[in-house]
């Protein structure tokens, strides 16, 4: 397939990008600078509502991973409006071009996240779950409705709700790393909190079984088949580093050093199943978070 990446510069285009080519198939970036002269890129600007149609002719499929990181500081106003504004426009800005092509790509697999479903305690959560009322569950509705100009033009839209993206070079697991082999990592809040998490090789193939599947389209969780517990997770972190975790940072002291981010990525319960993946026959490469952790750890 001829496949365009937005956001193929962040984690997960990163390691999308060489997992396409190397099976064959080929890249156009869509980036904000100006094309190289050797690479295959088109040229977009969300914020201007500008964007290269030209190149765009005879892509396949489209892979949407752009926005502004949710995690990169302190929820300011400002930052949350960038938040959603990068999401919202991009999306729309990337559904209606494709939409009015001549002959549209006949996928589109756009990134959302399992904020959608807020914060749920023990519920299990699939893709029929409704959404919760914090600000990360306002962002991924108008996300995920921002695609709808494609749906509408009868492209195939798949919205990949993905969860804690575990990377051994990127997102959560690098800042995690440092205390706890420093032997002062612990439970955050009360530990009873779930966490969907997935491996960055899993992300990577869920999008590809998602290009690939017809059957999917919709929300489709990306995460992995078993969500585990804040304490859990401190647990196999500890075991796979080899370092107790005997320190834990009260509720109280997280809201202090991250602000309203901090009830929402990191207190938030979200017990989010991979309904539709494992029904269309997706393959797990990493289903036990303790194997997933020792294969990013070198372990």
């Amino acid at each position: 397939m001829k496949v365009l990446v937005s956001g193929s510069s962040g984690l997960v285009g990163s390691a999308l990008v060489p997992f396409l080519t190397g099976g064959g198939h080929q890249v156009v970036r869509l980036v904000r600078s100006e094309p190289g002269p050797e690479a295959s890129e088109v040229c977009w600007d969300p914020e201007t509502g500008s964007i290269d149609r030209a190149g765009l002719k005879g892509v396949d499929a489209a892979v949407h991973l752009a926005g502004e990181s949710i995690a990169a500081g302190r929820w300011t106003a400002a930052r949350k409006a960038r938040i959603l504004e990068s999401r919202v426009k991009g999306t729309r800005l990337l559904a209606e071009t494709l939409a009015e092509l001549e002959q549209p790509p006949k996928a589109l697999v756009s990134a959302s996240a399992v904020g959608y479903y807020g914060d749920r305690g023990e519920e299990t959560l699939r893709e029929e779950s409704g959404s919760g009322s914090a600000f990360l569950s306002e962002v991924c509705r108008q996300w995920e409705a921002a695609t709808e100009p494609a749906a509408a033009a009868g492209i195939r839209v798949v919205n990949l709700r993905f969860g804690v993206i575990l990377a051994s070079a990127g997102g959560a697991l690098p800042r995690l790393l440092t205390p706890f082999r420093l032997g002062v990592g612990g439970t955050l809040g009360s530990g009873k909190q779930f966490m969907s998490w997935v491996a960055l090789d899993d992300v990577v193939g869920s999008i590809l079984h998602a290009l690939t599947t017809e059957a999917l389209r919709g929300p489709v969780n990306a995460v992995g088949p078993q969500a585990v517990t804040n304490r859990e997770f401190t647990k196999a972190l500890g075991r796979a580093l080899g370092r107790p975790t005997l320190f834990p940072m009260p509720a109280c002291a997280a809201r202090l050093a991250f602000g309203e981010m901090a009830d929402e990525l990191l207190l938030a319960s979200q017990r989010v199943e991979p309904a539709k993946l494992l029904a269309s026959g997706y393959q797990f490469r990493f289903p036990d978070l303790e194997g997933a952790l020792r294969h990013l750890l070198g372990k």
